[in-house]
């Protein structure tokens, strides 16, 4: 394969998996502004019932009837605390927006690649201290942790790809 197609095949590899992270943050973004309404399709699909007490379940189907319950609760009572929400999905999507920029130039934006692993390694701790403050399951912490977990893998990858394309076209940093 010549260079210049192999630079060609890069930029488009370069630029799916960007455009699969954009999507993932988007999407995750904005499943935090219906947070209320997932809850009840999950309790719906796992069985539980909106009127049974919490007490009556046990593991996974506790933590998600205790869940609901709180949401149901804190929404009527306190609507205005799901603005933190609101601002936890607004994130999502400002973050994603800054990959516009790694799309657009990959090799000189690389930074924004780097910015991403480390969130993404930030994640561990943050949902282990915190999770444990907060009394969150332990398995539901490593449901969170895992979002680092997989998000690092494709970064990694872009990673390799950047650099070898940084390579390929004789890419030298500018000195300020």
């Amino acid at each position: 394969m010549k260079a210049n197609e192999e630079e060609t095949l890069l930029v488009k590899r370069i630029r799916l998996l960007i455009i699969f992270f954009i999507f993932a943050l988007i999407v995750s973004g904005i499943t935090a502004f219906p947070l209320e309404t997932e809850m009840r399709i999950a309790c719906d699909i796992l069985g539980i019932s909106q009127t049974a007490p919490v007490e009556n379940y046990t593991g996974l189907h506790y933590w998600i009837a205790k869940v609901n319950n709180a949401l149901v609760n804190t929404n009527r009572d306190y609507p205005f605390l799901a603005y933190g929400y609101d601002w936890l999905a607004f994130a999502h999507i400002v973050i994603a927006v800054a990959f516009i920029g790694l799309y657009r130039k990959p090799v000189q934006n690389i930074w924004i690649v780097y910015f991403a692993m480390i969130a993404c390694v930030g994640i561990i701790p943050l949902a282990l201290i915190c999770g444990e403050i907060r009394q969150i399951p332990i398995y539901w912490r490593l449901i969170d942790c895992s979002f680092g977990v997989f998000g690092i893998i494709p970064l990694y990858v872009l990673h390799i790809y950047i650099k070898r394309l940084e390579v390929l076209m004789g890419y030298e940093e500018r000195k300020y």
